[in-house]
């Protein structure tokens, strides 16, 4: 008997909302960097256990920001809890609990269907068997009156995750697969290319320039279907965008280092969640302020939101 359930993963950046879902899906779905706000749009991420779908959709974290780029990331967390069958809010145990609780409810409000916390990093607490689980969430359930249990979980050790599991299972209604051949995720391979050159220039830049980047696809050519015996499964092009030319050449690096360098770690994610190898062009292109121009923010997926600015430049 097939079952299927959507969870939306929620909470603030950097909380662990990507990290518990690769080690969920077991592979590198979700990007993950040391640096806040790295997850941009909300998409679905697949796995089954037995004959049950579970579907998660990651959301970008929540946070206080007038930028438009902003304005819309917090729009695809908020969207990201709409339809869904239980919600995940995640919970830093390194950080002040209250505080995300409470800026959690500033953003989606506390007019919730399902919902289960997720407390994260317990491996960073050394006594975490002193804290009182059980008062907080029923403080927190005064606020939020649809949460119904807690898991205490670690995505680097693994700790706890089988019950969260259990649970999910559980919980599923019996229903057909919603995705059957296999797909890992709703979004095609163009998305996960643009997010892998993303994440490594997340990693290799510094300061603000990971915060000013986009990453479009110029070109992607299926070379297989016309040459079923090449090596080479697709052949890529792609342009990072900066906001000003000083950034340009740090990107490109000296004698083309950067650039090279990013281009190098992209492709071989890209080639170990493909299986094959892929030919990865990089470029980068000065964009002015491309984080206010709808054109550009619509073609990385960021619709418009309910608070957007009125910006229409091509």
């Amino acid at each position: 008997l097939n079952k299927s359930i959507m969870l939306s993963v929620l909470g603030a950046p950097n909380v662990g909302k990507s990290s518990l879902i690769n080690y969920l899906v077991g592979t590198d779905l979700s990007i993950v960097t040391n640096k806040e706000q790295t997850t941009r749009n909300r998409f679905h991420c697949v796995f089954t256990v037995d004959h049950t779908e579970i579907i998660l959709v990651d959301t970008p974290g929540l946070h206080r920001s007038s930028q438009e780029l902003n304005k819309r990331m917090n729009q695809q967390a908020k969207e990201g809890s709409e339809g869904t069958d239980i919600n995940l809010l995640l919970l830093d145990l390194s950080k002040d609990l209250r505080k995300q609780l409470d800026n959690f409810i500033y953003h989606i409000g506390n007019n919730l269907k399902r919902t289960w916390i997720v407390f994260t990093k317990s491996d960073l607490i050394k006594d975490v068997d002193q804290i009182n689980f059980n008062d907080f969430i029923e403080a927190s359930k005064k606020l939020i009156p649809t949460i119904e249990k807690h898991f205490l979980i670690s995505s680097e050790s693994g700790d706890g995750i089988h019950l969260l599991i259990g649970d999910i299972c559980d919980a599923a209604p019996s229903s057909p697969h919603l995705y059957t051949k296999g797909q890992m995720s709703n979004k095609n391979m163009r998305f996960f290319v643009c997010e892998y050159i993303r994440k490594q220039a997340f990693e290799l830049l510094k300061e603000e320039i990971p915060y000013e980047v986009a990453v479009v696809i110029e070109d992607y050519e299926n070379t297989k279907k016309n040459d079923p015996e090449s090596k080479i499964a697709a052949k890529i092009s792609a342009s990072i965008l900066v906001n000003r030319p000083s950034q340009r050449a740090i990107v490109v690096g000296k004698g083309g280092e950067m650039i090279r360098e990013i281009g190098t770690r992209a492709r071989q994610c890209v080639e170990s969640l493909l299986g094959e190898q892929v030919s990865l062009n990089l470029h980068v292109k000065v964009s002015g302020k491309w984080f206010k121009n709808n054109f550009i923010l619509e073609e990385i997926g960021l619709p418009r939101a309910e608070n957007s600015a009125r910006v229409w430049r091509k």
